[in-house]
């Protein structure tokens, strides 16, 4: 009995090594050597036991619990130079370029050491014939990748040791690159799937992984992968140099895609509202759709800024944003002669719908409205350029179009316009257009329609308008309303065209308008106070209008060549006459007389004077208009001898000339002669347009136009009274050296200059570019990647050049209305270093404009500025270093001096 038992436990004990050695698949096959079968013969062992047997088993699984099999998947494994299986060592040896993978594990090292008993896997980089170390291993656990120099991993408990780990996490909307978080670790201990300990780690953004220009030196950590590193002390190192700033702990966010999380606010001391805090608030993702941003500033002598932000989007939908900055200023303190109190805002809204969402429907705005003053009084102002800003606009509309023939389109539009000088604001609420698409009541409605009966057509439109003029003050209270102006117009415009002689393009129509108020004005001489009283009459009253108009034109070329063989080869002048009459009546009807008694005249007006459409035409309209349009092109040899066509240059874009005669005016009959023209210089690089007026007749001693020609007068044919130029030229280093692909990609929109653009300012930097310090102007391109950066012969720069005069001679006066230059222009000294000004002088007042020096240094994973504006109204500095990343681009020192008090 007791040599039954051992024969039994030896087999079973046998059977359960070589389950953990070959698995179970293997034992279900036959073995190959029927010797070991035929060794094997015991006979059966008792009923009684087995059934002991089966008990002892079953105590013993419950004490220490049965061992799975070696890997639950199959392993799959290679290595370049050889792979060893040592029974011995019970282990598996792979050297070089070795290779595992096993379930959502994958494993690359130089030389991996796989112990199937434990089931744990050692891996490590190789040392080449120099001393050097490569094949640095590389582990991968579903999504989380580790770059260590050597780790132990263990298949069944999913633990690991690393020693000299390197990871890279995303981190916020960046991409894994330069915007991803590193993490370093001398040590780390991997608990599970989603816990790391780390021991002397580093974290950094720098693109250096050996050697980063800096890093947070954590010396115990919590690592949870694509969420967050919990840490306790900390301190900020620069090129291996600590640094004072330092936490008892830190918390890292690592999540990818928006988190809400707390914005770290900018420290600052303003001497006329004492210590302050800016830019503090918290981020809140709402939704997969819209997020909020809330931003506010607080200074010690009670004044506060509250900002809301607020961008949506829905992709194939709509997409926009809402802005809302609010600001209580306070200067000095209550009982100081200078203690004043103000408050400025500014709303800015916009929204665009896909077209694809409804091709008949469509939703749309572009608001930028608040305080006249926000611009260039707000204490958070970092955009030199907007103060310049001298108007505000809003639209906001929505348009539905109705396809039935024939169709019409209908949409309901709200304005604002703000002049920021003279505070006048003016607001339509709301404009309702409607229209009819063109109707050829005499021909079908396909094909081509021929002769002056089937190309007669007909349209109609309405506009409604509830107009509003207020100011500054009054604007969004309840006193902007107390003079709104309501109005309809409807308009029919009848036309039709035809050909004469083949080369003459006539077309006659007529237009017909009737206008609808809701409110008149009444004039009256009062005798008591001896003035004008204008009285308002409330009630539906209307009045129609209608005019008759015809024209023809042609188009003439001329063609002057000279030669093939020549590089001047051929000259082109188009030239586009038109000669238009036009005649409307008078509409006596509608206007009345008063006495004024005190300059004993007779005064004659309209009740519709004053009203949104105004009064309707007093005086028959008897006129004929003449407009001449010209341009010039050349063909010039190609400086390609491969080109087999000449090349066209255009040189004179257009001039145009354009005149009238009145036959109904008992004097003055004859129109200025309007000049205008344009062209482009230098390969495009220079533009210039020009105009000028021109009148026929002479002027009395008091300046005004007499009935006289200038030419009878002793003077010139025509006499110059008014007169513009504007030049501008755009020029820098590429325009001198060979194109590449790289200068014809299109700039970010919300880069450099162009962030002014975005934000509702200019769009070059001529009064200076957007401080926006959390964009690089290094973007898109690595200094590292340049040829010899250090030897460089190139040096990029630009320059923009824009020349402005108006001439004004109406009186005899001779003189400059405006005048003046504007440049701008910036030099990349070195990759790294990029300095640039912007400024002009007005020729006109003697002074300089806006001016501003810009200094800008890229330091790899910082990025530092200066802008300085030396003198004048927003005299000005800002200075700015911090990290680039958006990760921890609170780590940042910013410093400024406050706008001038207004």
């Amino acid at each position: 009995m007791q040599s039954n038992k051992r024969l039994f436990l030896f087999s079973a004990l046998f059977l359960l090594v070589a389950t953990m050695i070959f698995g179970q698949e293997d034992l279900k096959k036959p073995l190959p050597i029927k010797a070991v079968q035929d060794s094997i013969k015991a006979p059966l062992p008792p009923q009684s036991l087995i059934q002991d047997s089966v008990q002892t088993d079953t105590v013993r699984t419950d004490s220490l619990p049965k061992k799975p099999a070696l890997l639950l998947d199959n392993i799959k494994y290679k290595a370049k130079d050889y792979v060893k299986l040592s029974q011995k060592d019970q282990k598996i040896y792979l050297y070089n370029e070795a290779e595992i993978y096993y379930q959502d594990t994958e494993l690359k090292a130089g030389i991996i050491i796989l112990d199937y008993i434990k089931n744990e896997v050692y891996a490590g980089r190789l040392k080449d014939s120099l001393g050097n170390y490569t094949q640095l291993p590389y582990f991968k656990q579903g999504e989380n990748v580790v770059i260590p120099d050597s780790i132990r991993f263990n298949f069944d408990t999913q633990k690991a040791v690393i020693w000299n780990s390197r990871t890279e996490q995303q981190a916020g909307l960046g991409q894994l690159g330069s915007d991803a978080m590193k993490v370093y670790a001398e040590r780390t201990k991997k608990e599970n799937d989603s816990v790391y300990f780390l021991s002397e780690g580093k974290l950094t953004t720098s693109k250096d992984t050996i050697d980063p220009d800096y890093y947070i030196r954590v010396r115990k950590a919590k690592f949870v992968p694509k969420k967050k590193v919990i840490a306790g002390f900390s301190n900020l190192y620069i090129v291996d140099v600590p640094t004072p700033i330092a936490l008892p702990f830190a918390y890292f966010p690592l999540t990818v895609g928006r988190t809400a999380g707390v914005m770290m606010p900018t420290f600052g001391n303003d001497p006329n509202r004492g210590y302050f805090l800016q830019n503090a608030g918290y981020y809140v993702p709402i939704n997969d759709y819209v997020d909020l941003t809330l931003t506010g500033d607080l200074y010690t002598n009670g004044s506060y800024g509250i900002r809301a932000q607020s961008v949506y989007s829905k992709r194939y939908k709509y997409r926009g944003n809402f802005n809302f900055r609010y600001e209580n200023q306070v200067v000095s303190q209550k009982g100081f002669d200078d203690y004043s109190r103000g408050t400025i805002y500014n709303i800015q809204i916009s929204h665009s719908q896909d077209p694809k969402s409804n091709p008949n429907s469509r939703l749309s705005a572009s608001v930028n409205l608040g305080s006249s003053q926000y611009y260039r009084n707000s204490l958070l102002q970092q955009n030199l350029a907007l103060t310049q800003t001298n108007n505000l606009s809003s639209s906001i509309s929505y348009s539905k179009t109705f396809p039935a023939y024939p169709s019409v389109n209908m949409s309901l539009t709200a304005t604002h316009n703000q002049n920021t000088n003279t505070n006048v604001v003016d607001v339509t609420l709301p404009t309702l257009q409607a229209s009819m698409e063109r109707v050829f009541p005499f021909a079908p409605r396909e094909g081509i329609k021929k002769g002056a009966l089937q190309n007669i057509n007909f349209q109609y439109d309405l506009n409604g308008r509830n107009s509003i003029r207020t100011n500054d003050e009054d604007f969004l209270t309840g006193k902007m309303f107390d003079d709104a102006k309501v109005g309809v117009r409807h308009r029919i415009p009848i036309s039709t065209n035809f050909k004469v002689a083949k080369h003459f393009s006539v077309t006659m129509g007529g237009n017909y308008e009737d206008i609808w108020s809701l409110q008149t004005f009444g004039q009256r001489f009062d005798p008591d106070s001896q003035t004008v009283v204008t009285d308002t009459i409330s009630g539906f009253d209307r009045y129609n209008q209608y005019n008759f108009s015809a024209s023809v034109g042609t188009t003439l070329y001329g063609t002057f060549t000279f030669g093939e063989g020549k590089k001047f080869q051929a000259l082109r002048h188009v030239v586009r006459p038109t000669v238009s009459y036009g005649y409307a009546p008078s509409f006596e009807q509608y206007y009345d007389e008063y006495l004024n008694e005190v300059s004993g005249d007779i005064v004659q007006y309209s009740r519709f004077q004053n009203t949104i459409y105004g009064a309707p035409r007093l005086g028959k309209s008897n006129a004929l208009t003449f407009s001449l349009q010209n341009t010039l092109e050349a063909k010039v040899r190609d400086k390609d001898s491969t080109a087999t066509e000449p090349k066209k240059i255009q040189l004179l874009n257009s001039l145009n000339f354009s005149s009238g005669y009145n036959f109904e005016a008992d004097s003055l009959k004859i129109s200025p002669v309007s000049m205008s023209g344009g062209t482009n210089l230098l390969k495009n690089k220079m533009s210039v347009n020009f105009g000028a007026s021109l009148d026929p007749y002479a002027i009395d001693n008091n300046g005004r136009r007499i009935n006289t020609l200038n030419i009878n007068n002793g003077g010139s044919l025509l006499r110059l009274t008014n007169a513009r130029m504007n030049i501008s030229y755009n020029i820098s280093s590429k325009d001198f050296g060979a194109k590449d692909e790289d200068d014809r990609e299109e700039e970010d929109p919300y880069d450099g200059q162009n962030y002014v653009a975005a934000s509702g300012g200019r769009t070059d930097d001529l009064f200076g570019a957007a401080d926006n310090f959390n964009e690089s102007s290094f973007k898109n391109r690595d200094p590292d990647d340049i040829e010899n950066p250090r030897y460089r012969t190139k040096i990029p720069w630009d320059l923009r050049l824009q020349y402005a005069a108006n001439y004004n001679n109406s009186n005899r006066q001779n003189e400059f209305s405006s005048h003046s230059l504007m440049f701008s222009g910036n030099i990349e000294l070195a990759p790294r270093w990029k300095v640039g000004v912007s400024s002009g002088y007005d020729i006109k007042n003697q002074g300089f404009t806006v001016t501003q020096l810009r200094f800008e240094r890229d330091l790899k994973s910082f990025n530092l500025r200066f802008n300085w504006t030396p003198f004048g109204d927003f005299e000005r500095w800002y200075f700015f270093i911090g990290i680039k990343s958006s990760i921890l681009q609170d780590l940042k020192w910013e410093n400024r001096s406050q706008p001038p008090r207004r």
